[in-house]
Order: C-alpha cells, then sequence, then structure tokens
C-alpha cells in the first residue's frame, strides 16, 4: 500500500495467472456455494408457512435459523481446517452432500422435532462452502485480484438469496411446501456433479508445498488458531463482519418478511419485492466495494464504518417513526442500505487475508466468517423472544440491532491502528525480500 492508499496492479513472484481456465473452476465453485445460499435463505420466505406447518411460536421459529447459525458459526473454525490440510474441492463435496440431504429432509418433514435436525444439517453443509470458495480464488487468481473476487463470489451467493424470494416463494403457494423444498434439492445433486468432474484445487505449476508431518494433531491444530487469532488484523476482520452482516442478514433470514407484512401492514407480494431490493442492491454494491478497495485499500475502513454508521440510523428512523407505519419510500431506502451490509462483511477477509501466511488462510477466514454468524444469531434469537414477551412489538424486538452495532463498533475502533499498522509493516518486509537478491 503506497502512501497514497493506493494498491499497484502488478503480479508478486508465485501469483497464479487466472485467465478463463481460473474462472471457469473457481466458477463451479461458486455454484456451489449458490445452492446453498439459496438453500439457506428458503426459510426466509417460508417463515411464515412453517409457523403454520409446525404449530409454533416466534421463539420456536427463530430457533430455525438459530440452530442452522450455530452449526455454521460453529464449524468455520473446523472448516478453514479442513480445507487448510485437505484442499477446497474435497471440503466443497462434503458440503454438496451434507445441505443436500438436509433440504430433502426439511421438505419431507412432518414434525419440529426432523424440521430442526434438517436445517442442523443444512447449516453443517453450507458452513463448508464460502471459505473453500475463498481459497479457490486465492489459489486461482493473482493476490491483487482478491477483494474483487471475494465480492463477486459473495454477489453470486446473493443471487441465490434472490432464487429464494422470487422463485421460492412462488413456488411454495403454488405447488406446496413438500414440492417445493424437494424440488429445490435436486440442485445440490446437480452442482455435485459438476464438481466431481470439473473443479481443481489449484492450477497446474501452482501446488502447495506439501505440509510437514508435523503439521497434523492437537497441538497444530491449537497453534494454527492461535496464530491465526494472535494478528490484530485476524480480529479486526471478525469485527468487521460481526457489525456489518447481522443487520441484513437476521432480516433477509426470517424476520424481514414478518416485519414488512405484520409490523408495515403491507402486502407479501409488496414485502418480497422490498426483500428482492435487498439483495439486488448487495449485488450492486458489492462490485462497487470491490473496485474501491482493489484500488484503494485505505478505503476499506471508511466504507466498513461508514456502513455501519448508516444502517444504524435508519434503523432507529425507520423503528422509531411517528404513526402506525412507516412510509414507503424509507422502507425503500433502508432496504437499498441493507444491501450494502453484505459486501461490508466482505471487507473484513481483506484485512485477515494479508495478515496470515497461504497455509493459515482457511483458518483465519474461518475466524472471520464466524463473527458474522455470532451476531446474526445472537438477534434472531433476541428478536425472537422479545416479540414474544412484548406481544408482539417489533420496534423493541428490533431495537436489539443497536447493542450488538455498538459493541463491533467499539472493538472495530478498539483494532484499527494496531491491525494496518502491521500490515504495513509485512508489506514493508515483502518488498524488501521482493528486490534483494542474493549474493
Amino acid at each position: 500500500m503506497s502512501g497514497s492508499g493506493t494498491t499497484a496492479a502488478r503480479s508478486l513472484p508465485g501469483d497464479p495467472p487466472g485467465g478463463a481456465r481460473a474462472v471457469a473452476v473457481w466458477g463451479t465453485g461458486v455454484a456451489v456455494y449458490f445452492v446453498a445460499v439459496t438453500y439457506r435463505t428458503s426459510l426466509g420466505v417460508a417463515g411464515l408457512d412453517a409457523a403454520d406447518r409446525f404449530h409454533i411460536n416466534a421463539s420456536a421459529l427463530s430457533t430455525f435459523s438459530i440452530l442452522q447459525l450455530l452449526v455454521y458459526a460453529g464449524m468455520q473454525i473446523p472448516v478453514g481446517l479442513l480445507v487448510d490440510r485437505l484442499g477446497a474441492k474435497k471440503v466443497l463435496a462434503i458440503g454438496v452432500v451434507l445441505y443436500t440431504i438436509g433440504q430433502f429432509g426439511f421438505a419431507f418433514s412432518e414434525s419440529y422435532a426432523m424440521a430442526l435436525g434438517s436445517r442442523a444439517m443444512l447449516g453443517c453443509g453450507d458452513a463448508m462452502t464460502f471459505i473453500s470458495v475463498l481459497r479457490l480464488g486465492a489459489r486461482w487468481f493473482p493476490a491483487r485480484r482478491g477483494p474483487l473476487v471475494a465480492q463477486l463470489a459473495a454477489l453470486v451467493g446473493m443471487a441465490g438469496n434472490l432464487i429464494s424470494t422470487l422463485v421460492l416463494a412462488r413456488l411454495l403457494h403454488s405447488l406446496g411446501w413438500t414440492a417445493t423444498f424437494a424440488g429445490s434439492a435436486a440442485g445440490g445433486v446437480v452442482v455435485l456433479v459438476l464438481l466431481l468432474l470439473f473443479l481443481k484445487d489449484h492450477p497446474e505449476g501452482f501446488a502447495p508445498a506439501p505440509a510437514p508431518a508435523t503439521h497434523t494433531g492437537a497441538a497444530f491444530i491449537r497453534r494454527q488458531i492461535a496464530d491465526a487469532w494472535r494478528e490484530p488484523g485476524t480480529r479486526l476482520g471478525m469485527w468487521i463482519h460481526f457489525t456489518t452482516q447481522f443487520p441484513a442478514m437476521f432480516f433477509l433470514l426470517l424476520w424481514g418478511l414478518p416485519f414488512l407484512v405484520e409490523a408495515q401492514g403491507l402486502s407479501r407480494a409488496t414485502a418480497g419485492t422490498l426483500l428482492t431490493l435487498i439483495v439486488l442492491a448487495n449485488m450492486a454494491v458489492g462490485l462497487v466495494y470491490g473496485q474501491i478497495i482493489a484500488r484503494h485499500h485505505a478505503a476499506r475502513l471508511p466504507l466498513a464504518l461508514g456502513t455501519v454508521g448508516v444502517t444504524a440510523a435508519l434503523w432507529a428512523t425507520t423503528l422509531f417513526w411517528p404513526g402506525p407505519h412507516a412510509p414507503m419510500a424509507l422502507l425503500v431506502v433502508l432496504c437499498l442500505v441493507l444491501g450494502a451490509c453484505g459486501p461490508a462483511s466482505m471487507i473484513g477477509f481483506d484485512f485477515a487475508r494479508p495478515a496470515n501466511p497461504p497455509e493459515r488462510q482457511g483458518t483465519a477466514s474461518g475466524i472471520v466468517n464466524m463473527g458474522g454468524f455470532m451476531a446474526s444469531m445472537s438477534t434472531l434469537l433476541a428478536v425472537g423472544v422479545l416479540l414474544d414477551t412484548t406481544g408482539d412489538d417489533y420496534s423493541v424486538a428490533f431495537s436489539s440491532v443497536f447493542v450488538l452495532e455498538a459493541l463491533g463498533f467499539s472493538q472495530i475502533l478498539r483494532l484499527r491502528r494496531r491491525a494496518v499498522h502491521r500490515e504495513r509493516e509485512r508489506q514493508a518486509v515483502s518488498r524488501v525480500e521482493a528486490v534483494h537478491v542474493p549474493a
């Protein structure tokens, strides 16, 4: 990073070449992630139907997503270690099998307990996808393309959310519960075949050095996690992901449709359109953020902190608007801003990536990715409990957002200087090593 904060567009020694082959292989991995997001967010448009099908209240309904995210968050560090050890292809294959079985199980669930078990399995498989896709991007594309490649992966994932809000919602009301979820599970079978046929962990000639024999066992795992956590960039990345992702995630995953229909008096069709707007805004903002950060690394913190501040301000305005309902224009603006939360959360990986060596990238990414899903899980639980205890007062229940945003904001401010200073030190050392020629 130069004094102006602009990243030079040059290749580093040992950078993979990228190109059409890289796009094809990486695209196969992204397709696996796309299907995972479709399954993950399918409950967001089926929440009211699930409450009727299983005869459950708001707290029990939120347990679906809480359990799914609990499994997802709990799996992030183990998955990161697995990716570092086994490679992306094997981990993605395991993930596809698990989330496809989970989606099939959810389709045929007649009891609340069976449905919970299915969502837990789905969450376990889903947990194995994004970190693996990040590893594919790092193995197949030059390092300078890292921020844009990561944002593009997230963008395609959000397209999976778009399928949920546009397609699954309509199929659910025309075909019914079982046919819709079982039919969607066929997508997992398709991407599994593509993965097995076409995906490779790395280009020819760019295989990572084999792990030493000492890189196994509990002691190595503890050291790998401790070394990743010790880096300020990893911790800063986790808190950025924690603070930026969850305001949109809990809304899209479960509570957005009930809030817009029950608290704001909108029809299901209009509410679905607003949820779609979040997804479209996410995709557009992801492209913009990725391009900005690829050119100006100094923009990372301003983008992250600005997104947090604007999101909090719009939530406060919406929840405490005088009168029974917020105006439609305000709801539209809120949804547009919520669309920036996902791209802002990706900035966390842009701090963890340069802070860790290649053999620790999966572990560090797992720690970062755990942050946002822990916050989302906490918010899902808090909203469900508060809705039941306050008689469906959404203003009180959704105010739990501000507590976690304040916590995350304070941690970002605490870690930001240390992480940036450490990153500059590493970059200075890399420049010296790149120009030094032994006698």
